[in-house]
């Protein structure tokens, strides 16, 4: 089975999903049906075949969302090509690394783009630059993305694909430093799309609405392409300009049934001066992920909306994006935790022995829906995929009742006098005081314990909140080693696109601080 499936049924005499039925719709604007769709993505398959795009070769997709995204995802696919998709925030040197990395020659690209790809364009591979503009006015050479939209409607010759072909490639959000790409095959994505399905019950009468970007899998993957695979309606956002009521009212009028939000969305929502003007009659879930969710945004939440469950979710692009979730009715009891394993999806603590019952350690996931291999990189998928096991980095434990807790990544456990400290636990217990908007702790080199506690707070607007009392706070809570050496109060936090804190950045920040006097 490949992903071209979720279309091609459109016009099979089996018929498994309305091809006049709404499939992708950007807000309240255009909108295409199933079949449109198909034909439009194949329309797009024969004009990048001409472009001597074949199975296995790179299409790199550079564009804000939209509909064109959805035809050109899926005329790579129908190819057996793989889909780079692209961050648009990347930086040209960034973009410039992806694209030699990847070794792509065929570029799809909004016109926004055309500076930042303007200065590499003799350092990378591509060949042909298709351009999605406004306006008339590109350079020579580019193609008008007339090119793809003015082919042949049907794909003939389709090659003969297997599900273990690789289908896309996805650069990691690079909370360690340089990203690597993460291929994912026909075969994971749709296990992925299924496993979703199955965990949200979802129906073709659910309408699914998508609020990140879609080249990154918390967009496209979750949520989106399960609500395809059932028949239901996707809904995308447009990108830049967030705004949360634009958002709301999307979602009344639509009658949306399932949303991802991220956690700084959520905020967002809850402070609003007006929120009793928004009913959300139709909304089932709200599904959340890449930070927890604050209680008191929780209690809130229930408070305003109790007929929505929030689910918040874990994962990795390479080791399953959802792996674990916690369902709305644990939320009070089990709030600590990430929750209890997706269907067909095995989690494990390891940390080179056989770690007693609750003792932290990495967290191995094991699915359908692990990534192949990371592109061209034969050592660090070696070092990170195990006998079908994906291990992940991130620390963590299992508690009595099978649910799991993070403890934080591998590389940021600080080890300070002999002791391991995860910084994730302090993490939670400074984001409880209500003084504190956002935390991240770190290790920063100590001359005598070797690392040190920085705790970089982001204080609630209009606070006065100091290092003594957060270090009073930390004294009742925490064992005295755990206790933060050094405090520092800042505007934000550097985050990823998928809303990960880039603790390295920080680290970098502040590694001077263990020269400084001790708080």
């Amino acid at each position: 089975m490949d992903v071209a499936f979720l279309l091609r049924r459109t016009v099979q005499d089996t018929r498994g999903v309305d091809g006049g039925k709404t499939a992708v719709q950007l807000e309240n604007g255009p909108s295409w049906t199933y079949e449109q769709l198909h034909t439009l993505s194949d329309s797009y398959a024969n004009a990048l075949r001409k472009l001597g795009v074949g199975k296995g070769d790179r299409v790199g997709i550079l564009l804000y969302n939209c509909l064109e995204y959805w035809a050109v995802y899926f005329a790579a696919a129908k190819l057996g090509a793989i889909a780079v998709r692209l961050n648009f925030r990347l930086s040209s040197e960034e973009l410039e690394y992806a694209l030699q990395d990847s070794d792509t020659q065929t570029l799809c690209f909004e016109r926004a783009f055309l500076e930042r790809l303007t200065s590499i364009r003799d350092s990378v591979p591509v060949k042909h630059y298709v351009c999605l503009a406004r306006e008339d006015d590109i350079p020579a050479w580019c193609l008008p993305w007339d090119t793809l939209e003015h082919d042949e409607p049907v794909l003939s010759d389709p090659p003969r694909l297997s599900g273990s072909d690789p289908v896309m490639l996805m650069y990691t959000s690079g909370t360690t430093g340089r990203p690597k790409g993460a291929l994912w095959t026909h075969d994971n994505t749709l296990w992925f799309a299924a496993i979703q399905a199955m965990k949200w019950k979802l129906q073709p009468s659910d309408v699914c609405m998508t609020t990140g970007p879609l080249y990154h899998v918390g967009a496209l993957e979750d949520l989106a392409l399960p609500g395809l695979l059932v028949g239901a309606k996707v809904m995308i956002t447009q990108s830049g300009g967030f705004d949360i009521r634009r958002i709301l009212n999307v979602a009344e009028q639509n009658r949306v049934t399932h949303v991802f939000l991220f956690p700084f969305m959520i905020y967002d929502l809850l402070n609003l001066p007006d929120l009793d003007t928004y009913k959300l009659e139709h909304l089932k879930a709200i599904i959340s992920g890449g930070d927890p969710v604050l209680p008191w945004a929780i209690e809130r939440l229930h408070e305003q909306f109790p007929h929505v469950g929030l689910i918040q979710v874990y994962g990795l692009t390479e080791g399953t994006p959802i792996a674990a979730c916690l369902d709305s009715e644990d939320v009070y009891h089990k709030g600590h935790t990430v929750g209890k394993p997706m269907p067909l999806t095995e989690i494990k603590i390891d940390d080179g022995r056989s770690p007693g019952k609750g003792e932290v350690g990495e967290i191995w996931i094991k699915s359908p829906v692990v990534a192949r291999e990371y592109w061209r990189k034969p050592e660090a998928t070696q070092e990170t995929f195990v006998d079908g096991w994906c291990r992940t980095g991130d620390l963590g434990r299992i508690d009595e009742d099978g649910y799991l807790m993070i403890a934080g990544r591998k590389k940021d456990m600080i080890r300070s006098g002999g002791e391991n400290i995860y910084p994730a636990e302090l993490e939670n217990v400074l984001i409880q005081h209500p003084e504190v908007r956002d935390v991240a702790i770190i290790g920063v080199p100590d001359p005598r314990y070797i690392e040190a506690v920085c705790a970089v707070i982001v204080p609630q607007p209009d606070s006065d909140l100091n290092e003594q009392e957060v270090l009073d706070y930390c004294k009742s809570r925490l064992a005295g080693y755990k206790k933060p050496r050094y405090v520092v109060f800042v505007g934000e936090l550097p985050r990823t696109p998928s809303g990960k804190i880039t603790k390295y950045r920080l680290r970098d920040i502040y590694r001077s601080l263990g020269a400084q006097p001790k708080v």
